[in-house]
């Protein structure tokens, strides 16, 4: 597992988290976190769609662009944003696994910093905290939890073959 801190530069994180936690961000309502039918809950939006299958605007699109150069990738198999929003309590909603590629990776960027968490089936969790990339092989089981401290919690999850 790799874990970097101030991932990207200034002025492309800004850019990001701008449109990200803006009003006219197209969030998706999503029945369900991990699996559907439960209470929980999400809002989503997709980038990439599974298998590599482009889902916004160029303009969206674009805003992958400085995650494509910083991690040397040629293509993300999936990209989607997740948006939960503030609990009385913290909520995990079950260890998954994002996808099933053969050489995979997948990174999680934290779009703000909350006491949100990312958390592994080895027990390490990852605080939520801006402008983080965490980036681990695609079959470690996690899960990810809500937030008491701030409105929304929102996190942009990777899916990619590594070379």
């Amino acid at each position: 597992m790799n874990i970097y801190k101030n991932f990207l530069k200034k002025d492309d994180f800004n850019k990001i988290q701008s449109v990200m936690m803006s009003d006219s961000m197209p969030w998706f309502f999503t029945d369900g976190v991990n699996e559907k039918n439960n209470e929980d809950f999400q809002f989503t939006f997709n980038f990439i769609l599974p298998d590599g299958i482009l889902n916004c605007s160029r303009d969206m699109l674009e805003l992958l662009n400085p995650f494509l150069n910083k991690l040397g990738i040629k293509k993300f198999s999936k990209v989607k944003a997740n948006l939960l929003l503030k609990n009385n309590k913290i909520v995990e909603h079950g260890m998954h696994i994002d996808n099933a590629l053969k050489k995979g990776k997948t990174g999680i960027f934290y779009v703000n910093t909350c006491n949100g968490y990312t958390k592994f089936e080895t027990g390490e969790k990852i605080k939520s905290e801006k402008n983080k990339y965490v980036e681990f092989d695609c079959n470690l089981k996690h899960t990810g939890s809500t937030s008491t401290d701030k409105k929304r919690r929102i996190v942009i999850n990777f899916n990619y073959e590594s070379i």
